[in-house]
């Protein structure tokens, strides 16, 4: 997988994940936080919203992806999610997660060349949502 240098904007973009996530969490309700900046420089951040029925829950990603959109922003740069712990977990360490398969789709469908921060074997990394979802499926494809 290819991968690029992290820049102190995407360190920021992950404090700006941790910040939403710390403020809005709730057991069983929001579990994951995201931030997405834009090629503009604005930055959009959302929480995950949970669901009893499990279709019906809707990612940060997707939440964060659809306010930057509602916003009249269309290019994006880098998006990253960050996880809470749940209430009974012994490690309270809020992790950069990778996006769902779903949310890969999405990110790819409105910004195929947006980068995604993700956490490797421990190692924050910076790639392409390409390298995530090679041979994507699309209207030339």
């Amino acid at each position: 997988m290819k991968t690029y240098p992290l820049t102190e904007n995407d360190f920021s973009l992950i404090d700006e994940a941790k910040m939403v996530i710390t403020t809005f969490y709730e057991d069983d309700r929001h579990h994951v936080g995201a931030a997405l900046r834009t090629r503009s420089g604005n930055v959009v951040s959302a929480v995950h919203i949970e669901a009893y029925i499990g279709r019906v829950s809707v990612c940060a990603e997707a939440i964060a992806i659809g306010k930057a959109i509602s916003n009249g922003e269309r290019y994006f740069d880098t998006i990253v999610a960050v996880r809470h712990p749940y209430s009974n977990e012994k490690n309270r360490e809020l992790r950069v997660v990778s996006p769902c398969g779903m949310c890969r789709e999405l990110i790819a469908d409105y910004s195929p060349d947006c980068f995604i921060l993700l956490e490797m074997d421990g190692v924050l990394q910076k790639t392409n949502i390409g390298e995530l979802i090679p041979l994507k499926y699309s209207r030339d494809s």
